[in-house]
């Protein structure tokens, strides 16, 4: 039962991060918002968490979702500033519709779930579609189709886990984001939470991978390595004799390294 309301807990939560991360006018998807939110306000991951829900009803209309979605369009459609990017491909490989999206479309071969091309337009390893997937196939799961419990958590560890930090620094030190840095503090808890329970490990962020390899000692040539080898060996015996041409005296003033 406890393992039951727990499945129930997840759904209601990629639920709600849905709602903020897929574009939508509809007010009645906001009202739901609005509810699960004040649902998890009275029931937080903990007390930061509750505190971030508390600021975002501050700030929502209960009656307008034109503050939330002119916050959206400010994040990642206003030509104007800088627009966060949202598929796992851009993250991995830089370009859209790269190999997370074909890894996306394998997983979703696997079940009878289908993006709606009408009403939907990113593809589906964009962090709405992957948030609502999420949502759907943890409420299978409880439903009975224990068969995509394995679904679930390879789309969890393999691709939304991989690439949720950047997405989440991204948006959370974006110049307009104001509701959505509320967002990031549950998001990220929650990610937290996520992981402990699928018992998946947080990646390394690539930009720590490529400074690391930015401080490794960079590869020579072999006509370099020479090169150096001969200046060394130079400096090792001295200069010549006083009565040498200071012209003859071969040192390299280049660095050894």
């Amino acid at each position: 039962m406890k393992q039951e309301a727990l499945m129930k807990a997840r759904a209601i939560y990629y639920s709600m991060f849905s709602r903020f991360f897929v574009y939508s006018k509809d007010i009645t998807s906001y009202l739901e918002l609005i509810n699960i939110l004040k649902l998890l306000e009275e029931n937080p991951l903990d007390p930061t968490t509750k505190e971030a829900i508390s600021s975002i009803l501050d700030k929502l209309d209960s009656s307008s979702n034109m503050v939330l979605v002119q916050e959206f369009d400010d994040i990642f459609h206003n030509p104007q500033t800088k627009n966060v990017r949202v598929t796992a491909s851009f993250y991995d490989e830089g370009v859209e519709s790269g190999k997370k999206r074909v890894e996306m479309l394998q997983f979703l071969a696997k079940t009878k779930i289908r993006r709606n091309e009408k009403e939907y337009m990113e593809y589906e390893d964009s962090i709405g579609f992957i948030l609502t997937l999420m949502a759907e196939l943890i409420d299978e799961v409880v439903a009975g189709k224990t068969e995509y419990e394995n679904t679930q958590h390879c789309i969890f560890s393999s691709v939304l886990n991989e690439f949720i930090d950047e997405f989440a620094k991204e948006i959370y030190e974006h110049e307009k984001a104001v509701i959505f840095k509320d967002v990031i503090v549950i998001l990220k808890a929650f990610i937290g939470f996520e992981r402990l329970f699928l018992e998946v490990s947080k990646p390394v962020l690539k930009m720590e991978e490529e400074k690391k390899v930015s401080c490794a000692t960079p590869e020579i040539s072999e006509e370099e390595a020479a090169r150096r080898a001969r200046n060394k060996a130079l400096k090792a015996k001295g200069p010549k004799q006083p009565d040498a041409n200071p012209d003859d005296i071969a040192y390299d003033v280049e660095s050894d390294v």
